[in-house]
């Protein structure tokens, strides 16, 4: 029996009872999110949401559930700190209501993004490897069983991170792994992650920047 089946049906339970619990509603105003990155989003993302600095990541074609779920955990609550950490969009979330939420992301999720590329060729097959079906040794599962084997992702559950910069990509699998990250559902990108090696985050990350 494949050793991985009984993970990877964990996971799947698992995003599929938090989607269906916790999904946003994502009906939102394409044109009010769209002034609204036009004034103030623009500045770190752009006007489309295609960031062209490597630390501020592609927001165009996002899933709107995504967007909606990282800036409301960007945002205090009663009181409470911040799920998600970053001073920059911790003091930019914060005016937000989640109507304005929901506007942005209509916009962003409509927009194309325009990908990346792998720039090391010397580990696109190991990259290509661990994306697309992990490592049975120590256990490491396939990115691709949640982001899809093209890097789109499930809307309501996983992200796209197809095209993202590398260097963004690296330094969110490292947040995991450090516990510096700590809004994944249910723990699955900390449990996944712990299990990575440098040299392994580095050529997934460069990996998945060539997917489309």
């Amino acid at each position: 029996m494949n050793r991985f089946l009984p993970l990877l049906a964990g996971v799947a339970i698992s995003a599929s009872v938090f989607a269906a619990d916790h999904a946003p509603t994502t009906q939102g105003d394409p044109a009010k999110g769209q002034q609204i990155v036009s004034a103030v989003c623009v500045a770190c993302h752009n006007a489309d949401g295609n960031s062209t600095i490597a630390t501020n990541p592609k927001l165009a074609g996002q899933h709107p559930e995504y967007l909606i779920k990282q800036m409301k955990n960007f945002k205090s609550d009663g009181g409470k700190p911040a799920e998600r950490i970053s001073p920059v969009m911790n003091a930019m979330v914060a005016a937000y209501s989640e109507d304005q939420m929901r506007d942005i992301a209509a916009f962003l999720s409509t927009q194309e993004r325009k990908g990346e590329v792998a720039k090391n060729p010397e580990t696109i097959d190991f990259g290509r490897k661990l994306f697309r079906a992990g490592d049975q040794s120590k256990g490491l599962p396939a990115c691709a069983a949640c982001h899809g084997p093209s890097g789109a992702g499930i809307p309501a559950q996983y992200p796209r991170i197809a095209g993202q910069f590398a260097e963004y990509t690296e330094a969110q699998i490292r947040g995991f792994r450090a516990g510096e990250r700590t809004n994944d559902s249910n723990k699955m990108m900390r449990l996944v992650t712990i299990k990575m090696t440098d040299a392994e985050i580095k050529a997934v990350s460069d990996y998945v920047a060539g997917l489309r």
